[in-house]
């Protein structure tokens, strides 16, 4: 990539760093926006992270928040339970951005043992094992006492802030967006295009796929640990199937394949959801219609329809935005 578009991803980037602090510092942006908007970045990293297993690699996956659950609870233990770190000491946020590694790591490691055993899977079958692998996992922390159990991990020290998350993120996207545009990025869209074919002209797929999973895994777990930070409190029931749906439905919404779409998505369902939430309280508080917050998901459940119906290939497709491109196609 040459360097004016290094300077562009760079200052768009430092631009929406610098708007959004500017906002908060003037008090336009309070602190519920603030936690909506360092949800939306948290969400970017679930997002992305799941499209390199779907969206480029073409496997299919419906555990990707167990995988965040392992991030979140590793971190989370080690900076409240082991280390006791708080925010009063500074040495103690370099053992905060070791304990969100380590995590991440964790993850990564869960994705290899889920990964691995399934290489043999594809469609609905692997669905159906990584959709199992994070309610064993869920299953497995609510019946750990020394985290909680069935009430959480609480007291986790607020080490997750809007410059935190936002590195993070960025990070995210930077390094995914290399890995998918390196040799190593095209020989997982093929095999997502044709594995068979990949096979033939000496692509490793199993490889690939294994690394696609294990990859994914690792920023979902580094996006787990910041949101534990965030919220201060890690629970299971954050990490279950609804939690997993929220986020593939980001990933289709805004295209199979395309980062672009996944930040933009994230940030729409993520503002989208919160005013659901709004709204239907005042609709059962105010107005005095008896509905949930359940209806939340029938709502994302018709988006979705309707999306696969009238625009199939999401809000993006495939296609990416131009700061983001390292190389343009000649011709």
């Amino acid at each position: 990539m040459g360097t004016l578009k290094k300077m562009k991803l760079v200052l768009a980037a430092l631009t929406f760093y610098a708007v959004v602090q500017v906002l908060n510092l003037a008090g336009i942006l309070n602190g519920y926006f603030m936690v909506i908007i360092n949800r939306s970045l948290i969400a970017v990293i679930f997002a992305v992270s799941l499209n390199l297993i779907n969206g480029i690699t073409g496997q299919f996956s419906l555990g990707h928040m167990g995988f965040a659950a392992v991030g979140a609870y590793v971190s989370g233990t080690l900076t409240t339970l082991f280390f006791h770190l708080n925010l009063n000491h500074p040495f103690d946020n370099l053992g905060f951005l070791a304990a969100i590694l380590l995590g991440g790591l964790m993850a990564s490691l869960a994705g290899f043992l889920i990964g691995f055993p399934s290489l043999r899977l594809k469609g609905d079958y692997l669905a159906i094992v990584t959709l199992g692998f994070g309610e064993i996992i869920r299953t497995i922390l609510n019946n750990i006492s020394y985290v909680g159990g069935p009430r959480g991990l609480l007291g986790i020290p607020k080490f997750s802030n809007f410059t935190v998350i936002f590195l993070f993120a960025l990070a995210t996207i930077v390094l995914i967006r290399n890995l998918v545009q390196s040799s190593i990025g095209r020989s997982m869209l093929s095999i997502r295009e044709n594995e068979l074919a990949s096979e033939l002209v000496g692509v490793d797929t199993t490889r690939y796929k294994v690394l696609g999973f294990v990859v994914g895994a690792f920023f979902a777990g580094i996006g787990g640990g910041l949101l534990a930070h965030l919220l201060q409190i890690a629970h299971p029931t954050q990490y279950g199937f609804y939690a997993s749906a929220l986020i593939l439905i980001m990933v289709y919404v805004g295209g199979i394949g395309s980062l672009t779409g996944s930040i933009i998505a994230a940030f729409s369902l993520t503002f989208l959801t919160e005013g659901l939430r709004v709204g239907i309280d005042w609709l059962r508080d105010t107005v005095g219609v008896p509905i949930g917050t359940e209806w939340t998901m029938v709502i994302y459940a018709v988006l979705l329809i309707l999306i696969m119906l009238f625009k199939t290939e999401g809000l993006m497709g495939m296609r990416e935005a131009k700061i983001l491109i390292i190389k343009e196609k000649e011709g």
